[in-house]
């Protein structure tokens, strides 16, 4: 029986030694690369129509066990640590914990092996007004920091 962790490392593997982009990937999805990213990190279901694009896109052949634990809805939020108490900052640390693997492998893509500064950094809070209810955007800007080799 494969777990979905051992699932999501064997697409990683796979995306990784065949230089496969996640952007080229959430193309053939027809779905935004965070999104499509965070589906196959194992934070979001995807369809069986979504996955067939993916393994099209990937050059990988699923399985019917791996197929369904691709559409099973997952438990998300992979990081453990200690849960904060205040619903605001849950809310942000609920972000982090669910996008927070997607986030670090496009900033690994687009930039390399590093970090990103949160003292060469910039935040910018905003309200975007929508019909539905008006939005909170935050902008995150920090400067890469690449390891270096010594």
């Amino acid at each position: 029986m494969t777990t979905r962790a051992e699932l999501t490392e064997k697409i990683v593997a796979h995306k990784t030694f065949n230089d496969i982009k996640w952007a080229d990937v959430a193309a053939a999805v027809g779905q935004s690369k965070e999104w499509v990213t965070a589906a196959l990190m194992g934070q979001i279901s995807l369809s069986k129509d979504q996955i067939a694009q993916a393994c099209n896109a990937l050059g990988l052949n699923f399985s019917d066990e791996e197929t369904a634990l691709l559409m099973t809805v997952p438990y998300r939020g992979s990081l453990p640590t200690a849960v904060p108490t205040d619903p605001l900052i849950y809310r942000l640390y609920e972000v982090v914990n669910v996008y927070g693997t997607t986030m670090k492998a496009l900033i690994e893509e687009e930039f390399g092996d590093g970090i990103m500064s949160a003292i060469d950094f910039t935040m910018d809070i905003s309200r975007e007004e929508n019909p539905a209810g008006d939005r909170v955007k935050i902008v995150l800007d920090g400067k890469f920091l690449p390891y270096k080799m010594y």
